[in-house]
This record gives C-alpha cells, structure tokens and sequence, in this order.
C-alpha cells in the first residue's frame, strides 16, 4: 500500500521540468514502481543505448505504447516499459523481433523523454543515446567513448544491463531464514543437483511424463499401411483438429492431435511425425516458439511445418514466419480445406533436406557434428551430456558448456541437457540465459522439484520478484518432504 510520503515523492517527480529531476526521488519513485509490479525498475539516467537496436522496433510504436529497447544481446531484448505486465504487448514484441523480452519499469516522464530523444539522435545518424549519469565504464563496454571507439567484444557470460535498480522486496539476503552457516539455502542454485542420471527425473532419448500412448488418435481412425506418413495437427479448436483430421485420414495419412503447446512438444519428441500442421496461438507454449525450437534442432528441423492463423495475417507475417521461423507454408484462418490439403502434400513431396549442422564451438577439443541418423542423434545427445558432467566435474565450467549447447543443437528437446545447461549458466553468472533455459525444462518437466527451485532462485535473482514468487508457490506443491516445504514456506513469507 502505498504511503501519503510516497505519494508526495511521485508528485515532486510529475511536477519537476526533465533538467530539474531530483535523482533521489526518482529512484525511490522508481523503486516504489518496482516494487508495484515485480520486477526491477531501471534508471534511464544510467543507460547507454547503441541506436542500432532502435531499429527493432519502429518510432511509432514506441511512443504509442511507451516502450523502448535498451540492450540487445543475441536472442534477448531487454526493453524499459511504463507497464511491464502488459503481456501482449511483450508477446507481439517476441513475435515482431523474434527474441525473448525481458521487461523493466521505467518512469513514464523519463520514458518519453528518452524515447524521443533516443530516436530524434538515431534520425541524425549519432551511434549511441547516453544517458545524463551514465557510468563511464557503461560507456566504455559499450564503445561509446571516443577515446575508445570500439566496442568490447560480449564476453562470456556477458555484460549485465546497465544499472537497474532492485525492488527491496528481492534483497532477501537481509529477510530470509538463513541457515546455521549465514547462507539461506534457499538462495542458493543447487549445482549438487548436476550430473544426476536418475531416469525418473530426466532423460534424454525419452520423455519422463505422457508416454506415447497418451497420444490423441481420432476414434474412427482407419487401418493405415504401416508407412503412412504421420501427421501431428496442433490447433486449440476441436472443431479445426476434427475437420482435418476427418480429411487427411481419408487421403491414407495417420492423425495425431494436440491441443496445447507443451503436449506437441511432448509429441513431437515421442512420435517424431513427418509434418506439423500448427497453430500459430496456443495454450502454453506460443506456435511461433514451437517452430523455432523444432527448426533450430538438427534431429527435428527436416520436419515441414504448415502454420495456421487467425491473428497474425498479412504477406509480411507469412514471410517472416518463413525466414525467422523456418515454416514450410503458411495459411490465414478461415482456410479452404483444398488450401490447407495442397500445401501439405507438396510438403511432404519436397526433398527432406539434410539435418542442419550446429554452429562449430571451439573448446579444448572439437567437437564433432551431428549423425544424420536420429536414433543416432540422441545418442550423441547422451554422450555430449555426459562429456558436459565430466568436464564440469574437472572444473573446466566453459567446456563444460559448450557441450552441453551442442547437445542442444543436436536435440533441442532434451530436457536433461536444457536443465544442466540452465545450472551451468547461473553458475557463471548468466542470469538471464540461465532463465530462459530453466523455463524451457520446466515446460517439459513440470514436476521436477530441482528445475523449478532453481528457476525460483534465478528469477529472485534478478529482481523479478513475483515471478520468483509463483515459481516458490510451484516447488512448494512438489516438494520432495516436509522440511523442504516449511522452510520454501518460510522463505515465501519472507517475499511477501
């Protein structure tokens, strides 16, 4: 609840001229944000912007929807926004830029200040916004000084956003029930937890929930040849799932259906189908997402995709749904049956192209790329796994990695590799990576206790206070015994 003091510290901002802003106040009004929505605020005044990143998002946007790129690195933007819990706008931002957002709070006066500004110095061909109190060692990793004209190249783990602000409530060394030994377990990454190869928890040439005779058949399904192509149909609507299965089956195809994002992945994974008809909005896990992890996967890119949609519409939709995403045809809802029939069968006559090769990483041994056979694939997976736990047992972090990864790149499913991964990147500090890969685990694993606390850990971590919160909530639901749920209870209160 906010306090008549704290109300008067965002009146004294709101009434100040952009030249006469107290920093004080606004930090703490940036702070009392913060604390509003969860997630850390960040002080504009620090920022360093190379105006390049400017060009994911266009000028009209940004000031319509007061949001603005502040750091692009590799699959990831990291975007100022006066409501961070907007979804769709992140959402459509994911989709337009095709990167994971990750977004901060940010004063809606300095906003819009900043937005044009930043945008007005990019029109003048400048290469950089800085901000009034940007650090110089910001300025320098940046390449923004002119006595140090180049940038730095991203080291690994790479530099960390610039300067943003931490809500109190994720401070939790100060609050939380600490242990005998000062450090509060719960605040910890559980690395003990690397390296385990217990089945039951996760695996890589299997899927440790829904076997494949979960999988949903049509009831009226016909005797089919034993090479009949398999079709996985993914669309939220029964009606759709109905109507195409009814017909494919006629044309000799065996039908799979999902309805949701995690069950096709689970699917694809189990059954391996020569074709993907999906829906470009589903439950869970958005298509678009689904057709990237299937493409960037040396074992699943051969599969054609034929995406459907009734919200993403236009010929600037379908083609970057081509180029980003690697979608074989894409078709707008209402379709016509013929239309839909026509692009799957030319699909399934292209030449199946070779599986794609992972990007070369270099480390104390080459690594050698994937098999084109599948069965083969996952049994490269499984050894590049183990080669990842033994050189992290050796201490040799980053090799230790890079195995891993290109674990990944072979089977980008396999949810043993993802959850390793994820550890290792919080063990280097890589905060965000680390994230995005715990969140794909849980996904696929969603009732793996370890994933799920550490996933807690690394959002509390980085100052998203109530997704650590929720993710607290889910490990509390699967704790493996009664010590571990009180003290997540205890460390929840403290939260809260």
């Amino acid at each position: 609840m906010t306090q008549p003091g704290d109300k008067k510290a965002l009146g004294r901002v709101a009434l100040r001229r952009p030249g006469e802003a107290d920093p004080e106040v606004e930090l703490e009004a940036l702070r009392q944000l913060s604390e509003q929505f969860g997630v850390p605020g960040i002080d504009l005044n620090q920022i360093c912007i190379r105006l390049d990143d400017l060009e994911l998002l266009p000028r009209e946007i940004a000031d319509r929807r007061l949001i603005l790129p502040v750091l692009v690195r590799d699959d990831r933007v990291f975007v100022a926004m006066t409501n961070p819990t907007d979804k769709k706008v992140v959402d459509e931002l994911e989709f337009v830029t095709g990167k994971r957002v990750f977004p901060y709070v940010a004063l809606q006066t300095a906003l819009s200040r900043v937005i044009a500004d930043a945008y007005d110095a990019r029109a003048r061909g400048e290469s950089f916004y800085i901000g009034p109190r940007c650090p110089v060692e910001i300025q320098r990793r940046m390449g923004a000084l002119r006595d140090d004209p180049q940038p730095e190249e991203p080291m690994v783990p790479p530099p960390p956003p610039p300067r943003f602000s931490q809500p109190p409530a994720t401070t939790t060394a100060e609050r939380a029930p600490a242990s005998p030994d000062g450090d509060d377990e719960n605040d910890r990454l559980s690395y003990s937890d690397f390296g385990s190869t217990n089945p039951d928890l996760s695996v890589v040439a299997e899927l440790p929930r829904e076997p494949p005779q979960a999988a949903r058949v049509p009831a009226s399904a016909p005797q089919l040849p034993a090479d009949a192509k398999t079709i996985l149909v993914v669309d939220d609507e029964p009606e759709i799932r109905k109507l195409l299965s009814r017909v494919l089956t006629t044309k000799g195809l065996r039908v799979l259906e999902a309805e949701r994002g995690l069950e096709a992945l689970r699917m694809i994974k189990a059954h391996m189908p020569d074709l993907l008809v999906l829906d470009a909005m589903l439950p869970e896990v958005h298509g678009f997402e689904i057709a990237r992890r299937v493409k960037g996967s040396a074992k699943y890119s051969h599969i054609p995709i034929v995406m459907v949609s009734a919200v993403y519409k236009g010929w600037r939709v379908a083609e970057d749904a081509r180029s980003s995403y690697g979608v074989d045809a894409y078709i707008e809802k209402p379709f016509r049956l013929g239309e839909v029939v026509s692009a799957i069968e030319k699909a399934l006559l292209a030449p199946v192209p070779p599986p794609a090769q992972p990007t070369t990483v270099h480390t104390a041994q080459t690594l050698p790329p994937p098999p084109a056979d599948p069965n083969a694939m996952s049994a490269e997976a499984e050894r590049c796994l183990n080669a990842g736990v033994a050189a992290y047992q050796a201490g040799r972090l980053d090799e230790a990695i890079e195995h891993l990864r290109q674990g990944l790149a072979i089977d980008g499913l396999a949810f043993r590799l993802r959850f390793h991964l994820g550890l290792l990147y919080g063990k280097k500090g890589m905060v965000y990576e680390a994230i995005q890969e715990l969140e794909q685990a849980v996904e696929q694993n969603p009732s793996h206790f370890p994933v799920i606390k550490n996933l807690a850990v690394l959002y509390q971590k980085a100052g998203f206070r109530n997704k650590a919160v929720e993710a607290w909530e889910r490990a509390l639901r699967i704790a493996p015994d009664d010590a571990t749920r009180a003290s997540i209870k205890q460390h929840l209160v403290s939260l809260l």
